[in-house]
């Protein structure tokens, strides 16, 4: 088995599935005797003692060798393995797309998903609206390093936590954030608050059908 990104690849004998949950994918893995087939199920493992079901997939193929080098290959590079980041570079510099549509691109960086991307262009005081061809090497190198620290941590603790120590609920005396997802954050899902730093409403609007966050004086256009 092994994970880029978002994308997933588990291999059988000579052959790959390669998953890739997308918005709306889960996974349903349950011991017992697999139930009685209910609706579009993508995939399902069984074995004499457990069952695992896929649905909703954005992604579900199975590969052979070649085919999945080259659906590795279309992945950009992933900050928890702390690849190369050159191929996103060459990507963003060229680009004339926004930094925060750019984030989300699993071509251009693999698993960066909505949190991360909101949080770590408030750490750098970047609009998400600045086109990518805008950022400076200087930047983009800060950015990556951060996503590389963020996401293993995340990785590690089971929840993602982007405050830096001096903007804590006990330093600051605030109220520790109440969210089901858990974790100190700037300003992912906070539209309408107060940032921590300037106090200025947290905005939020749609960008390409994700909801996306920033502070509008820390991250001036």
């Amino acid at each position: 088995m092994e994970a880029h990104g978002k994308h997933l690849f588990i291999r059988f004998g000579d052959l790959w599935v390669h998953v890739h949950l997308g918005l709306f994918g889960k996974w349903r893995i349950s011991p017992g005797a697999a139930p009685d087939v209910r609706g579009q199920i993508r995939l399902r493992l069984l074995n004499d003692s457990s069952y695992a079901e896929l649905r909703g997939p954005t992604v579900c193929e199975l590969l052979d060798d070649e085919s999945k080098k080259a659906a590795v290959a279309r992945i950009g590079p992933d900050p928890i393995k702390k690849s190369d980041p050159t191929p996103a570079w060459n990507r963003v510099e060229r680009s004339n797309a926004a930094i925060g549509a750019l984030l989300m691109d699993q071509k251009v960086f693999a698993g960066v998903g909505n949190i991360y991307r909101a949080e770590v262009l408030f750490r750098h005081n970047i609009s998400p609206y600045r086109p990518g061809k805008h950022l400076s090497r200087n930047e983009f190198d800060a950015v990556w390093d951060d996503l590389v620290v963020l996401m293993t941590q995340g990785t590690k603790r089971g929840r993602i936590d982007t405050v830096r120590p001096e903007h804590l609920p006990d330093i600051m005396g605030r109220k520790p954030r109440q969210d089901r997802h858990g974790g100190e954050v700037y300003v992912y899902r906070r539209a309408g608050d107060a940032c921590y730093l300037c106090e200025a409403e947290i905005e939020m609007n749609q960008m390409q059908a994700r909801k996306v966050y920033w502070c509008p004086v820390c991250q001036p256009e």
